[in-house]
């Protein structure tokens, strides 16, 4: 596996690109009894403060339950926050509708933990990398969508010939590279990488790190590295918050 060399100061020289400012995130606790009055609301996440910056990975630790995956989904706006501020790229994105958000969408996407349950079992592959491409019309003809689709595979190192495949028809590594594909299928700025290896083989986990560290490299993507393996975030990210 490949580690992280000499970029510790990466957040203070380059631009931020993703800052959270004390986010606080609760849910409701169910009442276990008819008789029970309204009850304290569990917090997921509580005033958390941090920032990525552009080209940066940002590795998030913690224990199960510990709020790790919530903070990604607030920082995408994909759950609103009770509490707090998300600026992406400079621009508040906290209180924006959902039509406001959707030009920023395809800046911001998130690779999920379990690569089986996050694909559409009805879609190949190919329709499955193309559809984000239709739906924020990012190609005009469908053979640019099928070249675009095609040099996704690639990139990811799937074969022209597996386009036409289904979900279950690949190992847990191929479906997660699927999911990558698909993630970088809208060029973003910003990934949520949703503890991407732990549903994994060991053998097959330094495989995707690898590629998830090359393609920073090529595209300039930031990514905030969602863990609870210390290990595998001493490999990839430049910083560690707990």
């Amino acid at each position: 596996m490949r580690a992280r060399r000499g970029a510790s100061l990466l957040s203070d020289v380059r631009p931020r690109l993703v800052q959270a400012t004390s986010l606080s995130k609760s849910f409701e606790r169910g009442a276990s009894h008819w008789l029970a009055r309204r009850r304290s609301p569990i917090w997921a996440v509580r005033e958390v403060s941090l920032h990525v910056a552009a080209g940066e990975t940002y590795g998030l630790v913690g224990e199960s339950g510990s709020g790790k995956s919530t903070l990604g989904r607030l920082l995408l706006r994909l759950v609103p926050a009770d509490e707090g501020n998300v600026s992406f790229d400079g621009q508040d994105i906290t209180g924006l509708s959902a039509s406001a958000l959707r030009p920023l969408r395809r800046r911001m996407q998130i690779i999920f933990q379990d690569p089986y349950s996050s694909l559409n079992p009805r879609m190949t592959v190919r329709e499955t990398l193309a559809e984000p491409l239709r739906v924020h019309k990012l190609t005009k003809t469908r053979s640019e969508t099928s070249d675009r689709v095609a040099e996704l595979a690639e990139r990811v190192g799937l074969r022209k010939d597996q386009l036409d495949r289904y979900p279950h028809e690949f190992s847990g590594g191929q479906r997660q590279r699927i999911g990558i594909a698909r993630a970088l299928s809208l060029r973003p700025d910003f990934v949520v990488c949703d503890e991407p290896v732990s549903a994994l083989d060991v053998s097959i986990q330094a495989q995707i790190l690898n590629l998830l560290l090359d393609l920073q490299d090529e595209l300039g993507v930031s990514y905030l590295f969602v863990s609870h393996d210390l290990r595998v975030v001493q490999h990839v990210a430049h910083r560690v918050g707990v």
